[in-house]
C-alpha cells in the first residue's frame, strides 16, 4: 500500500470517495472524548516539535494500535496486503521498486515514497498541494478506487469485522475509551504511527548536533561543502534538518510550495510529461505547474532506491549525473526529448561540472544520512510472534 492521493486527481474522485472525504471532515469537528496524554517523541534537544491535528493527539495507545493496523493484512479486502507490504522499514518505510502494485494486482503509476520523518511534512505526497494531514492521505489507499490499493471500498463491514476480536478490543479501548471500532479510528491510529517514524539520528546528526567530528569520513565532509555550495544547488531544494523544503513545525508554518520541474521529461520539446502523470497541475489544472513534483527528504536516501517519482533513474550515482547533467535526455521511444531544454524547468537546475572524486564525495555524504536504527528499531517492527499469531487467528 502506498500513503498517497498520487494516482488520483481532481477530476476522478469516485464519489463514494468524496462521500468518505466529508465524513471524515465532519468528525474532525467533533470533540475527541479521549484525554490527550503527554507523547515522548524521542527527539534530540531543542528540535522543534511537529505540529499534530487537534482532533488526533499523539498517544503511546494509539501508535501501538496503528503499528498492528499498519501490519494487519486484514486491512485490505482481499487480505492480501498491508500498508508495510509497499513500505518496508529496512527501505525506511519505501520500497525497492519502481512503482507500487496494489491487493488486486494493479500496477500504480508512482514510486512509493519512504515513510521518513512524515510528521515534518507540510504537504504529504507527491503531487498535491491540498494534502496537509495524515489521516486525510490515508483515505485514498484505504478507499481508493483508481487504482486499486487495499480496496476496502465495497467491503467495508467485511473488513471492519475483522478487527471485532479480542486482542483488537483491547488494542481500541486502551486508544480510544468507551468508542465503538470504526474507520474514523482506524485511519487515527494509522496516522499516529505513521507519525512516529521519526528519524534523526544518522551519522551525519551526530556530527552536526553532537558535535563527533569522527562520526563521518573525510569524503563525506568534502561531499558535505559540494552539497550546501552555491555551485551544486542542492540545499535550495533538499534544505533544513529534514532535507526538505516540504517541512513544517510549531516554529516553521510557512508553505514554501516544494513542488519542482526538473526535466526528468521534456515530450516533443514542449515541457510535457507523460500524460499519464503531469505532476502537480493535475491538482491545479495550472499549466505552470506541469512536470512538478515535491522534493522529497534525502534522509535515509541512500536504502530508498529507485530514485523520483516513477522509479525511474535507478541509483544515487545516476542521480547526481542527472543533476550535473541540468536533466534528462531521452533519444528515443514516445518519451524522448530533452529535459535539459524543458522550459518549465526550476532554475537552478542548471547543471554543472562534476569530477570522479566530487561525484564520490557527494555520494558519501549523501550516505551519511543513514539512520541505522531506525531501520531495525523494534518499535516501528512488525508486532511479536505472540501478537502476530492473536492477528491471525482473528482472521474470518
Amino acid at each position: 500500500m502506498k500513503l498517497s492521493i498520487d494516482s488520483f486527481s481532481t477530476g476522478s474522485f469516485p464519489k463514494r470517495l468524496l462521500m468518505i472525504l466529508s465524513f471524515i471532515a465532519l468528525l474532525s469537528a467533533c470533540n475527541e472524548t479521549q484525554q490527550a496524554t503527554t507523547y515522548d517523541w524521542q527527539l534530540r534537544e531543542n528540535f522543534p516539535i511537529p505540529q499534530v491535528p487537534e482532533n488526533n493527539p499523539m498517544t503511546q495507545a494509539k501508535v501501538t494500535l496503528g503499528r498492528a493496523l499498519f501490519y494487519d493484512k486484514n486491512l485490505s479486502a482481499n487480505q492480501t496486503q498491508s500498508c508495510a507490504s509497499c513500505h518496508f522499514q529496512i527501505n525506511a518505510f519505501a520500497e525497492p521498486e519502481v512503482t507500487s502494485t496494489g491487493s488486486t494486482g494493479e500496477r500504480h503509476r508512482r514510486n512509493a515514497p519512504a515513510l521518513v520523518n512524515i510528521a515534518y511534512n507540510k504537504t504529504l505526497t507527491w503531487a498535491h498541494d491540498g494534502l496537509t494531514t495524515i489521516e486525510k492521505q490515508l483515505l485514498l489507499p484505504m478507499f481508493g478506487e483508481s487504482p486499486v490499493e487495499l480496496g476496502i471500498t465495497g467491503h467495508e463491514k467485511k473488513v471492519l469485522d475483522r478487527f471485532n476480536t479480542p486482542y483488537y478490543q483491547e488494542l481500541f479501548h486502551k486508544a480510544f475509551p468507551e468508542q465503538s471500532i470504526d474507520f474514523n479510528l482506524i485511519v487515527k491510529s494509522l496516522a499516529s504511527f505513521v507519525r512516529s517514524l521519526v528519524s534523526l539520528n544518522s551519522p551525519f546528526d551526530r556530527y552536526a548536533y553532537d558535535q563527533d567530528d569522527h562520526a563521518i569520513s573525510e569524503s563525506a565532509i568534502r561531499g558535505m561543502t559540494l552539497f550546501f555550495s552555491e555551485k551544486f544547488e542542492c540545499h535550495h531544494c533538499h534544505g533544513g534538518f529534514n532535507f526538505t523544503q516540504s517541512t513544517s513545525h510549531e516554529k516553521q508554518l510557512i508553505d514554501r510550495r516544494p513542488f519542482h520541474n526538473t526535466g526528468l521529461y521534456n515530450i516533443q520539446a514542449e515541457g510535457g510529461y507523460p500524460q499519464s502523470d503531469p505532476g502537480l497541475s493535475e491538482i491545479t489544472l495550472n499549466p505552470e505547474d506541469n512536470g512538478r513534483f515535491r522534493a522529497p527528504t534525502l534522509r535515509n536516501i541512500a536504502v530508498t532506491a529507485p530514485y523520483m517519482h516513477d522509479g525511474s533513474i535507478a541509483t544515487l550515482e545516476a542521480v547526481i549525473e542527472f543533476y550535473a547533467a541540468g536533466g534528462r535526455h531521452i533519444t528515443t521511444g514516445k518519451l524522448s526529448g530533452d529535459g535539459r531544454n524543458n522550459p518549465l524547468k526550476n532554475p537552478l537546475i542548471k547543471g554543472f561540472d562534476l569530477t570522479k572524486i566530487e561525484k564520490q564525495d557527494l555520494i558519501s555524504f549523501l550516505e551519511t544520512l543513514t539512520d541505522e536504527n531506525f531501520l531495525i528499531d523494534e518499535s516501528h517492527s512488525a508486532p511479536s510472534v505472540n501478537d502476530q499469531s492473536m492477528i491471525n487467528n482473528s482472521i474470518h
